[in-house]
């Protein structure tokens, strides 16, 4: 039975494409590309001759359809991103579901990972962690996610746009805290491979007008637990950190906001408290 193959191709540097890869690219039948010029450029590179199918996140309705149909006929599919591990913010899901329903095998071959390079080389703990590839740009879904971050106890794996990289670090300052160790790597595996390390206020400041070239990876340290507070947060002490803001004119967000970040509770939690008290406030 013929099977889709998905291949992952380096993130920069051509010599970390592996062995197996460059056999099973040579081998299929036709190879889906993100961008077909820029595959092109790596199949030449390693001397493989194939039928290059553009597959992008504006198409995968259609590809679906032809990718099946070609496994059908008996011929082997690979896909490719642009650089390293389809599906991980790029395009293909939907291509990989439509092939496992019409029933046919879905062949990785691991390789380059931004995401990993990135994570092993931070410096900061990944025994778990979390990848929420690119934040939103703006919203109450930015606002969310910024949030998930600063109450995480996982370190969490971003993506970014160069040019974004200081208000994403001076976002994830406001709502974690500046202190919150942060890793920046940029042009992993290139020649002008680089990672910055410190804390979200440092990198704030470095980025706020800074030139960036090149692909961008964050890694946030995860939610440090205060050795000398308990596990469960005392209510009462919650409450009247919550009072107290309200007493200074701070809105329920405003409180409930402060209250994840100095006590480092779920977002439930504190709106629930922040809410307690504002009922308990006198009208």
């Amino acid at each position: 039975m013929a099977s889709l193959y998905v291949v992952s191709t380096p993130i920069g540097n051509l010599g970390d494409i592996s062995r197996r890869a460059v056999e099973v690219l040579g081998a299929c039948d036709v190879v889906l590309a993100e961008d077909t010029r820029r595959t092109g450029v790596l199949l030449k590179h390693v001397g493989v001759h194939a039928r290059l199918i553009s597959a992008h996140e504006h198409n995968q309705a259609s590809r679906s359809t032809l990718v099946v149909e070609i496994l059908r006929e008996g011929r082997d599919v690979a896909m490719v991103t642009d650089a390293g591990t389809p599906l991980l913010s790029d395009p293909g899901a939907r291509i990989v579901r439509e092939v496992v329903a019409a029933g046919f095998d879905v062949v990785p071959i691991p390789g380059a990972s931004a995401l990993l390079a990135a994570l092993v080389a931070s410096g900061i703990d990944a025994g778990t962690f979390t990848f929420l590839g690119f934040p939103p740009r703006k919203g109450g879904s930015r606002t969310e996610m910024m949030e998930e971050i600063a109450g995480s106890p996982r370190a969490v794996v971003l993506y970014e746009s160069p040019n974004r990289v200081g208000k994403l670090l001076a976002d994830l300052a406001e709502a974690a805290g500046g202190e919150r160790r942060v890793c920046v790597a940029r042009e992993l595996t290139k020649l002008h491979e680089e990672f910055w390390r410190g804390t979200l206020a440092e990198g704030a400041e470095r980025y706020a007008a800074a030139e960036v070239l090149g692909e961008v990876v964050v890694v946030v340290e995860a939610r440090q637990k205060d050795v000398e507070r308990e596990e469960e947060v005392d209510a009462l002490a919650a409450h009247s950190i919550a009072q107290a803001l309200l007493r200074q004119g701070e809105s329920a967000s405003a409180v409930a906001k402060e209250l994840r970040r100095r006590l480092g509770i779920s977002r439930n939690d504190a709106y629930r408290i922040a809410q307690e008290a504002v009922d308990a406030e006198p009208a």
